[in-house]
């Protein structure tokens, strides 16, 4: 594997900018579109969907060659300031072979998602560029499930500090400690997805973030030990799991708690679970990628400190 580049910081996001929505995998509606778009204006911004957004090949939102298009396009335009994906689904693994052909770097611009977008979040923090996991257009900010505090504070320049604890935000210490490393990751199912590929993610020195949806405790042990015995958990530095919301509909253990526990305490590295970031039931937590991050875990709060992501 190819080591990962110097980071590179985009400039920061201000009231008034333009923000680029586009569809990278699955096919979204035109009202959750401008039901998104809506709140991006109410929080100042001035969305500008892409020419292929509302378009739809089966379970893809138009052709490989649109979306491509769609997003390189955004990446280039120079009033685009940030890019926020309309939301996950399928599909982002096909545009990775002619993106490596594009110098993502020359033109460097916030980009936020989840999910699936889990596939081009790694693979540009990998190429160099810092990425956001956090809230997308037609999904959360149309259903009004996003963190405005983490949003603003890590969009417009401002170092994250995130303090958690059981009562308040749902957040569960698998094992206490603290570290320091790269804030890296994303949905689960899509980091396993990466593996054998040329594409395959790097955690070597990270502070790796898991979430997925809708799986149950045995397919999360199943992903999870495929990562360990690819050498992938070897050298990281602690662990944050998110809501991993309707994984699993039993309370019989073991519960994906208890697996998810049984691994960090194995691996000997800080681990919590239930930060809400991706796939959540509310306030969808912006989180940076590729940059340095500090964790505290104690058995009763957790803190989460990262530098600024961006240039003012």
């Amino acid at each position: 594997m190819a080591e990962r580049r110097p980071i590179t910081k985009p400039a920061a996001l201000r009231r008034g900018d333009c923000v680029g929505v586009v569809a990278p995998a699955g096919p979204i509606e035109r009202e959750e579109l401008e039901r998104g778009c809506q709140v991006l204006r109410e929080l100042g911004y001035e969305p500008v969907p892409g020419e292929a957004v509302l378009q739809c090949d089966g379970y893809f939102a138009g052709t490989t060659e649109a979306r491509l298009r769609d997003l390189t396009a955004m990446f280039e335009r120079e009033d685009i300031r940030a890019i926020v994906c309309a939301r996950g689904g399928y599909g982002t693994n096909y545009l990775l072979p002619e993106l490596e052909r594009f110098d993502l770097l020359a033109h460097p611009k916030i980009f936020v998602g989840y999910s699936d977008v889990t596939t081009l979040l790694t693979r540009f923090v990998d190429r160099g560029l810092v990425c956001f996991h956090g809230p997308m257009t037609a999904r959360d900010f149309a259903q009004r499930r996003y963190d405005e505090a983490s949003w603003r504070a890590v969009l417009e320049g401002q170092a994250l500090d995130l303090p958690l604890d059981w009562e308040s935000a749902g957040v569960k210490t698998l094992v206490a400690g603290s570290a320091r490393g790269m804030l890296y990751g994303g949905c689960l199912s899509l980091l396993v997805a990466s593996l054998g590929t040329p594409y395959e993610i790097q955690t070597d020195g990270t502070i790796l973030f898991i979430e997925d949806v809708s799986a149950f405790p045995y397919q999360i042990d199943r992903m999870m030990m495929q990562l360990r015995l690819a050498g992938k958990f070897d050298n990281i530095r602690g662990l944050i799991f998110g809501e991993m919301i309707a994984c699993g509909s039993s309370s019989t253990p073991p519960t994906t708690p208890d697996v998810l526990a049984r691994f960090a305490k194995e691996l000997g590295v800080p681990a919590v679970i239930g930060v809400r970031s991706g796939h959540v039931t509310r306030g969808n937590i912006t989180l940076p990628l590729g940059v340095e991050a500090e964790i505290e875990f104690t058995q009763d709060a957790a803190r989460i400190r990262c530098e600024p992501a961006l240039i003012p």
